[in-house]
């Protein structure tokens, strides 16, 4: 079963240029599918309906919509019961990015080098914030899928915001865990530094590469290129 969901779309939605969304549910038999579709629909649909033209208001509100209605769903139905689903959000306007993430979805920024943009919301990553124990510790720690954030678990959903500018000759990722709990980040640099290879190529490769290494989960991969208007998803 696929608990992952992704949406793109290079034209505008709404107000926003663009819309760039990754998605990872969680619960017993189809919640999880349908927490993580069902929260980027209504975001979606939200982001088309707000009339406000800043990208952090709009993104923010919607985040806030899906997660109210994930909750009322759940509470509607004993099958949702208990579902919920992480999130990643970006849009990216002239040279800047405006990214949002509840729960352990990532977007990276690879240039020279790559780069978490966005903050694990689980509770191997407060562990290592606070010293505890070591970033290489956290990969195969037995409780690196207990998140701390998601939509549907609270009323009042935390939402941490980034914007950064992009420079020419960047690539963008956003991805479930199911990469970056497969794959370690300099491989996920080496694949998208690669020059001989397009970005489909680049996105295969990242998917193949998580699959050898054990494959434990759904995977999902938005790749774009910003001043060459290039988007993949896998």
């Amino acid at each position: 079963m696929n608990q992952d969901y992704v949406f793109v779309s290079e034209d505008p939605v709404g107000n926003l240029p663009n819309l760039f969304v990754v998605a990872d549910g969680m619960g017993g038999h189809n919640a999880g599918d349908f927490a993580s579709s069902h929260a980027v629909e209504i975001l979606v649909g939200q982001i088309r309906e707000d009339a406000d033209f800043n990208p952090i208001k709009v993104i923010r509100h919607a985040i806030e919509i899906a997660n109210s209605e994930i909750i009322d769903q759940a509470q509607k139905e004993e099958r949702y019961r208990g579902m919920g689903t992480t999130i990643v959000v970006a849009t990216i306007v002239g040279h800047y990015a405006y990214v949002a993430n509840v729960g352990d979805s990532r977007l990276y920024v690879i240039q020279d080098h790559i780069r978490q943009v966005t903050r694990d919301h689980s509770l191997v990553q407060e562990m290592v914030r606070m010293g505890e124990i070591r970033e290489e510790e956290a990969r195969n720690h037995p409780d690196k899928n207990i998140i701390t954030r998601a939509l549907g678990a609270e009323r009042t959903v935390d939402v941490d915001f980034f914007d950064l500018k992009l420079e020419p000759g960047g690539t963008v990722l956003m991805c479930s865990d199911g990469l970056s709990n497969m794959v370690e980040d300099k491989k996920m640099e080496e694949i998208i530094l690669n020059p001989d290879a397009d970005l489909m190529q680049k996105g295969e490769a990242l998917l193949k590469e998580a699959n050898q290494n054990g494959g434990k989960d759904n995977i999902a991969i938005v790749l774009i290129e910003p001043f060459t208007n290039e988007v993949e998803k896998c």
